[in-house]
């Protein structure tokens, strides 16, 4: 038995043949003709690589939807990217073949993402991989790879590219295990959506003799097991057994309140970075979405997104959900997500310095268009604006004053909204936390953002592995500011939410319960053993001093 551990994407058991994927990455060859001649074979490849991606997304938009299928619009976006095409034209100038001129400027642009502190950015290295690889076959006469699964397998690869995932016969796919990734790539987007237990980013490549080997994923440790004993194959069918059943009861709650024995309320919403995870959402028994991540729209966008773009993203996800309420964040661009066109300044602390509300304060007319969208969806539903990285009682101020001239600037265009749209902040920083009283006064709602609270408060960069250690977010400062805010809210009649990763923590929904916390928003898998957990309490009996002293 061969033990391997990485990073869990969605928990359960999945025990199954392996199927190991290699991928052809032999180097292009150094023949080619003159530097035209190279750059016309580009321009064809690429003509091709736009055409095949546009068919792709037909494909995908029935087998994987839509989320899933904007992927090959991306693509397609990226193959005829400028940059790209500046570099290629420079290494054929320089000498090189144009299929290894395409394959370097490919892997020179990876690395570029690679090096980025966004986990969201990093995990497109893959698509830029993907992009050329394409450009690369069509250059060569390559056939595209296909994998062909005979049985129910466990897959195991570096990392699987989009094209890759929309080819499979989702049938037969047990669950996924790659050497690279992380939370944010296609194969943890896809083993989410498809409830597969998956592991990614353990780091050393599986042998390929073990191809055809009995394989266990533990996707709640982040274990994968290969080749296992009788032993361990015996406990983990009986674990896996367990947990099927448990996931099967659980969808008896699918429609049921999230309410505990004494009957306190908690809504138990979803975090979405798209209308198209409104469907996950729901088919989970979502109640509503208490964070629609905005920033996935610039960060896909070669350019602003427009006023249009925005509207039709948001009035699509406030219509699937019939009535339930959609919060949408505005904009969380810089730190650790950044959108090349939006020219931020290079920053020792980004984490500290220019994002969100705090590049409107710079453009407003972000801002300004960003709640024009927001306010006309939200006469198509239920919908609620919430801005983050808000430290002062002045700066909501200025989100009102900007949100009045919004509904000033529609009335007279006759275009329809709501005026009572409540508008909302998170509470993410000590400073918000700190004078919540303050802004109870102005804001509609609070949500905690509870993993930049965390790092803000520890003073710990969440983006450093070395620090993961001491990263606490059970620490008792940080429960304690999430207590205090939740008094500030409710002394003014205000309700308050919990959207970051503390929201699914289970061993805190006691603590949330005894605070009154009104609302948790977390992704769609854990909304029902989220329910389940609530319904054993007694909201009456919790005691929140035991959580913060």
């Amino acid at each position: 038995m061969t033990e391997y551990s990485g990073k869990s994407v969605f928990a359960g058991i999945a025990i199954g043949r392996l199927k190991i994927v290699r991928h052809d990455d032999s180097a292009a060859p150094v023949e080619q003709g003159t530097a035209e001649q190279e750059k016309e074979k580009f321009y064809a490849a690429r003509d091709k690589a736009v055409a095949e991606l546009n068919d792709l997304y037909d494909k995908a938009l029935g087998s994987v939807g839509e989320s899933e299928a904007e992927i090959f619009s991306m693509h397609a976006m990226m193959a005829q990217d400028g940059d790209l095409e500046d570099a290629v034209l420079a290494k054929i100038d320089a000498g090189e073949s144009a299929a290894r001129a395409v394959d370097e400027a490919g892997f020179d642009l990876s690395q570029m993402f690679i090096r980025m502190d966004d986990e969201y950015m990093k995990a497109r290295a893959v698509d830029v991989i993907d992009v050329a690889k394409r450009l690369c076959g069509y250059i060569l006469g390559k056939k595209e790879e296909e994998i062909v699964l005979d049985e129910p397998s466990i897959l195991a690869s570096s990392d699987f590219t989009p094209s890759d995932v929309v080819k499979l016969d989702k049938s037969k796919v047990l669950g996924f295990v790659t050497t690279f990734g992380s939370d944010n790539s296609h194969t943890a987007i896809l083993a989410r959506t498809l409830a597969l237990p998956s592991v990614v980013n353990i780091r050393d490549s599986i042998d390929l003799p073990f191809d055809g080997k009995t394989c266990i994923v533990d996707g709640f440790t982040g274990k994968v097991l290969v080749d296992p004993d009788p032993k361990t194959l015996a406990a983990y069918e009986e674990k896996k057994r367990k947990t099927d059943e448990e996931r099967l009861r659980r969808q008896e709650l699918i429609g049921q309140k999230s309410v505990t024995e004494d009957g306190v309320e908690m809504r138990i919403y979803c975090n979405i970075g798209n209308s198209e995870d409104v469907k996950a959402a729901l088919a989970n028994g979502g109640e509503g979405v208490g964070l629609f991540r905005s920033e996935f729209l610039y960060l896909e966008s070669s350019d602003y997104p427009s006023e249009q773009k925005q509207y039709e993203e948001y009035s699509r996800a406030a219509k699937l959900l019939d009535g339930k309420l959609l919060v949408i964040r505005t904009m969380d661009i810089g730190a650790d997500k950044q959108a090349p066109y939006f020219h931020l300044p290079k920053e020792e602390n980004p984490a500290l310095g220019l994002r969100s509300v705090r590049i409107c304060f710079e453009r407003p007319q972000i801002m300004y268009t960003q709640l024009r969208a927001i306010y006309r969806a939200s006469a198509d539903g239920n919908v609620a604006a919430m801005v983050p990285m808000i430290i002062g009682v002045n700066e909501v101020r200025w989100v009102k004053e900007v949100a009045a001239k919004v509904r000033e600037d529609l009335g007279k265009e006759n275009i329809p909204f709501n005026a009572e749209m409540q508008i909302g902040i998170m509470i993410e920083t000590p400073a918000a936390a700190l004078i919540a009283d303050e802004l109870a006064e102005e804001a509609d709602f609070f949500s905690i953002g509870s993993n930049d609270l965390t790092q803000y408060t520890l003073a710990v960069d969440r983006q450093n592995q070395a620090l993961e250690k001491i990263a606490d977010p059970h620490h008792k400062a940080i429960l304690r500011l999430i207590r205090y805010a939740a008094d500030c809210a409710h002394a003014k009649g205000k309700w308050i939410g919990v959207c970051g990763e503390l929201a699914r923590d289970l061993g805190l929904t006691e603590f949330f319960a005894a605070c009154r916390i009104d609302e948790l928003s977390v992704s769609p898998p854990y909304v029902l053993p989220l329910r389940e957990k609530i319904r054993s309490l007694n909201a009456e009996k919790a005691d929140a001093d035991a959580f913060t002293k």
